[in-house]
């Protein structure tokens, strides 16, 4: 069965149905986004800027390494030592665990996949102007928090690498992309249906 157009616009336009749809186009784009950036990154080698990408790629990681070393000293006074951006400490099993800040560690992909989402997302520019940048100083902020998270993690549980990285703060990346546009969804995009409602 083939649903309209106006019967389209009809069921968004029903509270009801309104939310599905909104988080639909939000998976919609973030898988969108995967896959033009997988094939970019894997068929293209990143043309026709590859210079300019592994440049930021190597500058994105220093910040990255710097910024997490400086939280792991002053903030949790956890004694490690560093050699290029790799940071090595001892765990409770008497070993040493290492955590690499790799370029491909930074925050370039999930930034882009940020601007991707709130380019197309609909929603007044006038906001889009300081959320869509704020949303890049949280998504890096998040990156921080992972790299010290791994870092924290591995000092008692030493042989589960692959469980803090791959799965635990991966997931945690995303979730914060989700509740920042779940926030710019209902505040910005809708906000004057909310105060439509709440006049009735």
């Amino acid at each position: 069965m083939v649903i309209s157009r106006q019967r389209i616009k009809e069921l968004y336009a029903d509270k009801h149905y309104q939310s599905y749809f909104d988080v639909g186009l939000f998976f919609v784009l973030i898988f969108s986004f995967h896959v033009l950036y997988s094939f970019w990154n894997h068929n293209l080698d990143y043309w026709p800027i590859k210079g300019i990408v592994d440049k930021l790629f190597v500058w994105a990681s220093a910040l990255l390494f710097d910024q997490s070393t400086w939280v792991l000293d002053h903030v949790f006074r956890m004694d490690f030592f560093t050699r290029d951006q790799t940071i090595g400490f001892l765990n409770n099993e008497g070993n040493y665990s290492f955590v690499t800040v790799a370029p491909e560690c930074t925050s370039l992909k999930q930034w882009m996949h940020w601007l991707f989402l709130m380019l197309i997302f609909p929603g007044p520019w006038k906001h889009k102007a300081w959320y869509i940048p704020l949303g890049l100083v949280i998504i890096e902020f998040t990156n921080v928090v992972r790299i010290v998270g791994i870092s924290l993690f591995l000092r008692p549980y030493p042989h589960d690498f692959a469980l803090a990285h791959d799965v635990i703060f991966k997931i945690m990346f995303y979730v914060v992309i989700f509740l920042m546009w779940a926030v710019w969804n209902d505040y910005f995009h809708h906000r004057k249906d909310r105060h439509f409602d709440r006049s009735r």
